[in-house]
């Protein structure tokens, strides 16, 4: 580790937190329906957006109706998106002539892009056509990532009404995120990209003669304009299959640390906007504090690890420290123009949100190192998270929490004014149970099945790591992968598709039925013995209560893996 590597995280840190009041302001004020400053632009396409759509903007939803409309979209979206890939071979903006995606790798791929993960089975440059990409990833980039947003703002309606039988409206939460957030940013990201060297065309893809004489052909797109999305709304498919470690995707440090801070660009303000929407900002900054914490908690344990190097080269006396004269540490997987450091931080930032975007290999990462993107995805991507999950998702264990709380002090749990009972308790433990289910299930049977076991490259703890992290990244719907794994087979794109299906789906359920009771209760005053959830002593709590619970379920399938495989690689008798 070096002076100058932690200078590099520190300064990543203060720009999130700089962007998190401001952009949070700015979110509140759309979600309210307020007047920004775009509002003089963009108010007339939104309200034609609601004419055209037959979409009443007076009229809100209860939270079954608010789910079926979510659901009804993103059927609709997966049909569409199913539709493009198997008829693209016919289809115009295809120069390279890329037929039609085979249905069980067009399955996969539909329902990863309408449930946000991104997860990728396929070479992107030679299996998807320009059209594919735009009409098809990069439009659900925009819609995904905006129904997680939306959903987040549900469950936070459901803490600030009081006796409300509605939680808004899923198609104005939906249009005003995509029209006042999204789009405008990624314009003038998209712009900034371009002018940093990222292709934004529609050309044919180019044939060189190398300096040894051979032919090579240079892929190219419209790369910008799905890039900036990709980032902002954590969706993490790349463009080209070696991602963000791509020239094309990310042309140089600028970009690197500018991809970095879209990851948290959205998730982290909108502990702002639930802090601003409570009517209490130092509830917003709570949450934040744990996310911060178990975020900067996860970017030391890997670059730790990453920068110590391995431990099997020690008998072979390699010189593994930082100099003048090289990087040190573990550079096997890594993007030479960005090093340990800013591979650490990505890693742990990509995998805190849903986004999977990556520019190192996570199946290079020492076995402790590859730990942290695992369990960061296991406890459901809350550190910030992917836009929107990551909030609900933790205030779905901030419920839980002050529960124990309540039960410790023998009184009834109480959150921003609110009697948690028996049913949100119910539903926030059916929303967490949710994910380990997928993740375990899958994995036990991808373990014990030929079809499953055809998969990693490796033998041992490092290929049932790569299982695990594969199960792991579909139900947590994050999209990175431990590269090694071949996934590209009917049973991996079948398996994965339905944990992706699960992991976003059935964990919606639960989670706006809270929003639901939460909003038809009443305030309940503070009194002299009501839990404050704005101290230090509940980020305490809630940061025990995420780690417990997520130690409790995951340990065994953990230890299985990459504790193992650490174990080994020290003692000298890995592979």
């Amino acid at each position: 580790m070096t002076v100058n590597g932690w200078i590099q995280i520190a300064l990543y840190s203060i720009v999130i937190i700089a962007l998190t009041k401001p952009v949070g302001f700015y979110m509140t004020s759309v979600f309210s329906g307020e007047r920004t400053f775009l509002s003089p632009i963009l108010r007339p396409i939104e309200r034609a957006v609601y004419a055209i759509c037959g979409v009443n903007e007076a009229e809100e939803q209860h939270w079954v109706t608010y789910a079926i409309a979510m659901a009804f979209f993103s059927a609709a979206g997966f049909v569409a998106l199913y539709a493009i890939q198997r008829l693209q071979g016919v289809l115009p903006f295809n120069p390279q002539g890329q037929s039609a995606v085979e249905q069980s790798l067009a399955f996969n791929t539909s329902v990863s892009f309408v449930t946000n993960t991104n997860w990728q089975s396929y070479v992107p440059e030679t299996t998807m056509s320009y059209l594919t990409q735009m009409a098809g990833l990069t439009v659900h980039n925009f819609v995904s990532a905006a129904t997680g947003i939306a959903l987040a703002v549900a469950l936070i309606r459901g803490f600030s009404r009081r006796s409300a039988q509605s939680i808004g409206n899923f198609w104005i939460d939906l249009t005003r995120c995509t029209l006042y957030i999204l789009l405008p940013a990624s314009i003038v990201v998209g712009l900034f990209f371009v002018w940093q060297g990222m292709p934004q065309n529609l050309n044919p893809y180019t044939t060189v003669t190398t300096l040894e004489g051979a032919k090579q052909v240079i892929a190219q797109g419209p790369v910008a304009s799905q890039e900036v999305i990709k980032m902002m709304g954590t969706n993490g498919g790349g463009f080209f299959n070696t991602n963000s470690a791509h020239p094309y995707e990310n042309p140089n440090a600028l970009t690197n640390f500018v991809e970095m801070v879209l990851i948290f660009s959205l998730g982290a303000p909108l502990t702002n906007v639930f802090g601003r929407m409570v009517g209490n900002q130092r509830q917003g900054w709570a949450i934040f504090a744990v996310m911060g914490l178990l975020y900067l908690t996860g970017v030391a344990t890997v670059y730790h690890y990453e920068a110590g190097g391995n431990p099997a080269f020690a008998a072979l006396h390699v010189d593994q420290t930082a100099s003048a004269l090289q990087a040190g540490g573990n550079m096997e997987g890594k993007e030479v123009r960005f090093g340990i450091a800013n591979s650490a931080l990505f890693t742990t930032v990509t995998t805190d949100a849903s986004c999977g975007a990556v520019n190192t290999m996570h199946d290079s990462l020492m076995p402790l190192a590859g730990l942290v993107p695992m369990v960061n995805i296991m406890l459901g991507e809350i550190i910030f998270g992917g836009v929107g999950s990551g909030l609900y998702g933790m205030l779905i264990f901030a419920v839980l929490a002050v529960f124990i709380a309540g039960l410790m002090v023998g009184r009834t749990p109480e959150y921003l004014g609110k009697k948690i009972d028996a049913k949100e308790v119910k539903m926030a433990m059916l929303a967490i149970l949710i994910l380990p289910f997928s993740i375990l299930g899958f994995s036990a049977l991808a373990t014990v099945l030929p079809a499953g076991l055809a998969g990693p490259a490796n033998a041992g703890p490092h290929g049932f790591s790569e299982i695990l992290y594969a199960y792991t990244s579909a139900t947590g719907n994050n999209g990175s992968a431990f590269a090694g794994i071949s996934a590209n087979t009917p049973f991996y794109n079948s398996t994965l598709g339905l944990a992706m299906f699960i992991g976003r789906f059935l964990m919606i359920a639960p989670m706006l039925a809270i929003a639901g009771s939460l909003a038809a209760k009443k305030i309940v005053p503070a009194s002299a013995g009501t839990f404050p959830t704005d101290s230090g002593l509940f980020v305490g709590l809630l940061i025990g209560v995420i780690l417990i619970t997520g130690g409790l379920i995951y340990f065994p399938a953990v230890a299985l893996g990459p504790i193992v495989e650490n174990l080994a690689m020290h003692a000298g008798t890995l592979y």
